[in-house]
Order: C-alpha cells, then structure tokens, then sequence
C-alpha cells in the first residue's frame, strides 16, 4: 500500500534494482513518478532523502552528439546508393522527424498521411511521445514519394496495414511484418562517410538544428516527445558556431550605451549650437 512506503522502503528498492542490473537513471525515473503518485506523502519522503542527498542515485550522463551537416550530407548521399532499400528514408525520418529507431521500423502506411502533411507515432517509449503529430517536411515529403514509388513496384499494392520497412533479407518480402534491424546498412553507411556516432544521435542532431532556429521548448516536445525538462537540457547541443554566431551578431548592430552616447552627444550639440 502507498501508505505503508517510507524512506527505507524507497532504499531498499533502489539498492534491489541495481542488484537487478537496471540503470541508475532509469531507477530514478521510476523513484520519481512513484512519489509524484504519491502526492504530499511522497513529498515530505522526497525533502527528507534530499536532506541525506540520498534521493537520486549517481547516473552517466550520455548526452551524445549532434552530427555537423558535412556528415549529415555525407552520410544522406552514401544512403542513397546503399543496397538496403530501407536505409535512406530511415535516415531522413530520424533526421527529419527526430523518430526513435523502434518508431521507424514499426511505421504502417496508416501512419504517413501526405494529403494532411503529417507522421502519426504509433507506440512509442514514453506516453508524451505515442500518438503524436510530427509535420512532413519538403525534404521528408519527396523520400517519402520516391520511397512509395519503389514500394508499389515491389508489392503491386499498398494496404494501410502493411509496414513501411517490410520485413525480409537480403530483400524485403513480407509488408506484414517489419524489419528488425538496420543495423548492418548504418554501420557501412557510417563507416564509409568517416562518421563516429549513434543512431539515436540522430534525434539528438533534429533537436539541436530545431534549438538553433529559434523552436522553443514546447514546440520540440511536440515533436519529438520528451516530457522532462532535464531530459530536453541533455539533448539541446547548440553548437559552439551557433553560440558565436550569435553573439557576433550584436557586435554588427550598435550597442544601446553606444546609442544612448550617440543621441547624448547630438543633444549636447544642438545646445552649443544655440549658445
């Protein structure tokens, strides 16, 4: 019962799901959303281990990175000649849309719709993140026409049911069921464009490029789904360009103590002029 749960009892879950192998930062998450369904109970459990500094567990912070768009176009041009007929529209739904991997592979054509414009997620890894909207852009919109055009010649037919990435090796087969891997295709893929990096890196560079427009936050977890403030500060790795970027951008406008001397100046001119 939730009345029954103490300091001790949320120590002693802590100290048997790391002896389950589970990582401290997914132990966290799960100590957190357990005393947040705990109301004021769970609060006064939260100040109290805060006090011993025994409230989170030590996590790595694996932030990752966000790929420069040399690699980005390196890695876009090499997916196009790949022998995977997945790959390319993989990569540009990841870097276009800021999809997981899981989201990718399990995408029916129920999911895409061109007519509106938009992706609908399916399920997805957090309950912020199923079911949402993410717009097509112009350069997702046309991968995914040259994709279809592919699609029928293979099938005959496209069914609303069927998956977009079919299951099938060395050739896709069955659009009943999808693929489980991509693994084989982005390693080459990544290799030969000289590129270090992850998959899910490429989410993180979507989150980064969206930062660096001008999104909010609000408007990148539509997209992409996070719900935690922390969790959307890991990914946000705006590049020292754009920070220089931006703060040589005021050295070309002048400076409001500038401005102010400028029009104190003018001012004290017109005064001379009239004595």
């Amino acid at each position: 019962m939730l009345v029954d749960i103490d300091e001790s009892e949320i120590l002693a879950y802590q100290s048997a799901r790391l002896k389950e192998s589970a990582s401290p930062k997914s132990i966290n998450e799960e100590v957190r959303f357990l005393l947040t369904m705990m109301g004021e109970a769970g609060d006064v459990i939260r100040v109290r281990l805060r006090k011993k500094k025994r409230l989170k567990l030590p996590a790595r912070r694996k932030i990752g990175k966000a790929y420069e768009p040399d690699e980005t176009q390196r890695m876009g041009q090499l997916s196009r000649k790949s022998r995977s007929s997945h790959i390319h529209l993989a990569l540009t739904m990841a870097l276009n849309a800021g999809m997981r991997d899981a989201e990718i592979k399990s995408l029916t054509w129920s999911q895409i719709h061109l007519d509106k414009g938009y992706i609908q997620v399916g399920e997805s890894k957090t309950a912020a993140g199923e079911g949402r909207t993410i717009p097509i852009n112009s350069v997702l919109h046309q991968t995914v026409l040259e994709y279809r055009t592919t699609y029928l010649k293979k099938f005959k037919e496209i069914r609303e049911d069927w998956y977009v990435f079919p299951f099938g090796r060395p050739r896709p087969w069955d659009p009943t069921r999808h693929v489980t891997t991509l693994k084989t295709a982005w390693k080459n893929i990544r290799a030969n464009a000289n590129v270090t990096g992850r998959w899910h890196d490429h989410r993180h560079t979507l989150i980064t490029q969206l930062a660096e427009s001008g999104a909010g936050e609000e408007t990148i977890r539509q997209i992409v789904g996070h719900v935690s403030k922390e969790v959307l500060r890991d990914y946000l790795h705006v590049r020292m360009k754009a920070k220089r970027d931006a703060l040589e951008s005021i050295v070309a406008q002048p400076s409001r103590i500038d401005q102010q001397t400028g029009h104190r100046n003018e001012a004290v001119t017109r005064d001379l002029t009239k004595v």
